[in-house]
């Protein structure tokens, strides 16, 4: 087996080969780094300052650097960096923004939430990003907005999508929660629109003790406004002028992703390393009309904040419920597409309507990707996928003879 891309990231050797294999652990990466992260608590709780402060802006400025935005504003959630987008843009009641219905249910819920319609478009079969041509279709009056969604990790098409948002005057907002360190064309996430919104959730690729968020861009008078929206709009001296909201990022989570950021890169490159193990160790099983592994398309630089792959022939369940027994992470992102949600149901929308999105609800399966698996548990890995796969062919084809 030929060794795939280089990495600067050493291969962790230690596991009992009985031992189950999660498909998210958080544990090994704070212990590669504990002492860091507990001085950097430490220092917080010496200061005595809690929200936002010296510890909040010099994370801010870290990501600005990281991400080449000017400007980068912190906040308590990636729900909330939308929610702040969105009221930063002036989108509101009787307006449309489009968006995907594959994705986390925070995408729609924030444009529903500031009083706006989620308008929903089909994804592409590679990569699992919406679909440019179909956005065209679904520019109304109404439009104000595009929200295309990095999903998993992997850049969706942003110069089409720029294209279409210039011609009918219409923002573009990342929904970047997966994808930070991801690129398109030597870009990253978070300059690709008008504004990039990202997550801190503890098992994102960069993820706090807790939760947080991060709004980044190139508008000086955007980020302004975003940063008294967070604050109850207030503009200084309880003088408020906007009707904002409570989303202040926490001293603690800024103090714990600065020290984090530094790894980001190296563990995304873990991250990637797997991907290809899994490439090669997948090709040696063979369960390519079945298994459908996920690509970097072109131009993409994919951080893997998910590794999903596609079971085919309506064999997803079996084979999760197989991995499950054999105590190996998987899970389902996501089971149910946005337009099929019951809380849209207002919406209209009928299942049928949106056809790649709904087979993708009904085939994705995510594997463990964390940087710090070692190569005997990626093997487990899809032995464990190959087991399973051809119990559920079994299973199936005696079910066929039966009837």
């Amino acid at each position: 087996m030929t060794k795939p891309v280089a990495s600067t990231v050493p291969f962790p050797t230690s596991s009992s080969a009985h031992d189950p294999i999660p498909l998210i652990d958080l544990k090994p990466q704070y212990q590669s780094i504990k002492q860091e992260i507990d001085e950097a608590v430490q220092r917080v709780f010496e200061n005595q300052t809690f929200v936002l402060g010296d510890e909040v802006s010099k994370f801010e400025s870290e990501i600005a650097s990281y991400c080449d935005s000017r400007e980068a504003i912190g906040c308590a959630s990636g729900t909330d960096a939308l929610i702040l987008a969105l009221q930063a843009l002036n989108i509101g009641p009787g307006d449309e923004v489009i968006t995907s219905p594959f994705t986390f249910f925070a995408t729609a819920s924030s444009i529903e939430r500031v009083g706006a319609k989620p308008v929903f478009v089909d994804v592409e079969e590679n990569g699992f990003n919406i679909n440019p041509q179909a956005i065209s279709a679904a520019v109304t009056s109404r439009t104000k907005a595009i929200m295309p969604v990095h999903i998993f990790g992997q850049c969706a098409k942003m110069e089409e999508i720029n294209r279409i948002a210039t011609k009918h005057n219409l923002a573009v907002i990342e929904d970047a929660a997966q994808a930070i360190g991801s690129e398109y064309r030597g870009r990253r996430t978070g300059v690709l629109g008008t504004i990039g919104c990202f997550s801190f959730f503890p098992t994102k690729n960069l993820g706090g003790a807790g939760d947080g968020g991060m709004i980044t861009t190139d508008d000086a008078q955007l980020a302004a406004r975003m940063k008294r929206l967070r604050v109850h709009g207030d503009a200084g001296r309880y003088q408020h002028v906007d009707l904002g909201m409570n989303s202040r990022l926490d001293s603690l989570q800024a103090a714990v992703l600065s020290v984090k950021l530094r790894y980001l890169d190296s563990w995304t490159e873990g991250r990637q390393r797997n991907a290809s193990w899994y490439q090669e160790l997948f090709d040696r099983e063979q369960l390519g009309s079945v298994i459908q592994l996920p690509k970097t398309l072109p131009d993409r630089r994919h951080v893997y904040n998910q590794y999903c792959v596609r079971v085919h022939d309506g064999l997803r369940d079996e084979v999760l419920s197989s991995l499950r027994e054999q105590q190996i992470g998987c899970a389902v992102y996501y089971p149910q597409p946005l337009h099929l949600q019951p809380c849209f149901a207002h919406h209209g929308y009928k299942e049928g309507q949106f056809p790649i999105s709904e087979q993708l609800s009904r085939d994705i399966m995510a594997l463990p990707i964390f940087a710090e698996l070692n190569l005997g548990q990626l093997e487990r890995v899809v032995s464990g996928v190959s087991k399973a796969v051809r119990s559920a062919q079994t299973k199936s084809s005696s079910i066929s003879k039966a009837a």
